[in-house]
């Protein structure tokens, strides 16, 4: 029996991918665990990173903590720590 959807490992594992760098995005929701446990609860993105996520994923999963920092260059106008889907 074979099928084209994608098994539930694949999703989590997919879920827990930066969709950026490709990386571990330290997701605590996508790991299991409560929001509140969640790195982007305590440090603030910035907002060019998150206009960075490709349509299709916005919602889907978490950038990471390194892609979610300014870029060296940018000014120090980072979102507030809270929920990033």
């Amino acid at each position: 029996m074979s099928t084209d959807a994608p098994t539930k490992a694949a999703t989590a594992a997919w879920a827990q991918q930066c969709p950026l760098c490709h990386q571990p995005n330290q997701c605590a929701p996508a790991q299991g665990r409560p929001p509140e446990e969640c790195w982007c609860m305590r440090a603030p993105v910035a907002p060019a990173a998150l206009a960075k996520i490709p349509a299709a994923e916005r919602g889907q999963r978490c950038i990471c903590p390194v892609c979610a920092r300014p870029a060296p260059d940018a000014a120090p106008s980072a979102t507030p720590p809270g929920p990033r889907l």
